[in-house]
């Protein structure tokens, strides 16, 4: 799988987020340069781990779905079967 890619304006609200973290909670300034370095290097070393978290977990919901629309078929065929002797 390739690096993660965001755009102009998610890269941008994300260097926001990074600085501001580690403004807040490191008491620390750092640059956009520096905080576009490190979205990239979590893009490319752990994107991958929060990318797939993501498929699981949507396979998860649509896995749920599919099977209560089974179910739902399941029942419909039920009600019109005729019965035999």
């Amino acid at each position: 799988m390739n690096t993660i890619k965001f755009s102009q304006l998610e890269t941008e609200q994300l260097v926001t987020k990074i600085q501001h973290y580690f403004a807040i909670e490191l008491n620390q300034d750092l640059g956009q340069f520096d905080a576009e370095f490190l979205l990239d290097f979590f893009a490319k070393e752990v994107g991958a781990y929060f990318y797939n978290r993501g498929l699981f977990d949507a396979q998860t919901v649509i896995s749920g779905k599919l099977e209560n629309v089974s179910e739902m078929i399941q029942e419909g065929i039920s009600e019109i079967e005729k019965p035999v002797s």
